[in-house]
This record gives structure tokens, C-alpha cells and sequence, in this order.
């Protein structure tokens, strides 16, 4: 069984989250730039004398396919290095993956990963 692990973080703890899929063996990774909030709710500052409020903050998404077998262990560091105790820490997504095919070679399942 594999699972999909979608990793949504402040951009500074992009590395720290590479590293960890690094030493657990987890070979692909997909990162894509967004914004959001959650219950953070933005922030409010001002400026020239006004209050502006910004409520969709920016935000790193990383997605892993991996072996059932690693999740726990890859969540339990992610969530132990990036956690600050603040909001805005973010969230680990985990979803079960059917298949996966490696479209050069035909591979499916883990040895598609």
C-alpha cells in the first residue's frame, strides 16, 4: 500500500522538510508555491496610516507518494522539526494511493516510486 502525504508549511521550513524525506529514503517530492490561511487568520498592519488586513498568507505545499511502511515515521520528524508552537505551523495531509505507474518504464506500484 502506498500513501500520499501532502505537507502544507512556511517557505523557511522547506528545507528541513527535504532533508527528512532525504534520510527516510522517500525518492520524489512536488512543491508548489501557495496562499492560505487557517486559523491563523492573516494579520492585520499598517501602513501610510492605515490598516490593511491580509488574510491569505504564503505558504509552501509538498506532496510525497511513499510506502505505508515510512508515513508514521516521516510525519512524527516533520511535525517534531517544524513545529514552533505558533499558528501558521501548518498541516500534514495523508491519503491513500491506488496505484502509481512510472510512465518511462511501465514500473507500477513501489517499484513505480
Amino acid at each position: 500500500m502506498m500513501k500520499k502525504v501532502v505537507v502544507v508549511i512556511k517557505p523557511e521550513k522547506l528545507t528541513d522538510v527535504k532533508h527528512i524525506l532525504e534520510a527516510h529514503k522517500v525518492s520524489g517530492l512536488m512543491i508548489s508555491n501557495i496562499m492560505g490561511y487557517g486559523n491563523q487568520k492573516g494579520f492585520t498592519q499598517k501602513y501610510r496610516g492605515n490598516e490593511l488586513n491580509s488574510n491569505l498568507l504564503p505558504k509552501i505545499k509538498v506532496e510525497s507518494v511513499m510506502p505505508e511502511e515510512v508515513v508514521d515515521e516521516v510525519t512524527k520528524d516533520i511535525v517534531n522539526t517544524v513545529r514552533t508552537g505558533e499558528f501558521g505551523d501548518g498541516k500534514i495531509f495523508i491519503s491513500p494511493v491506488e496505484e502509481a505507474i512510472r510512465i518511462r518504464t511501465g514500473e507500477t506500484g513501489k517499484d513505480a516510486l
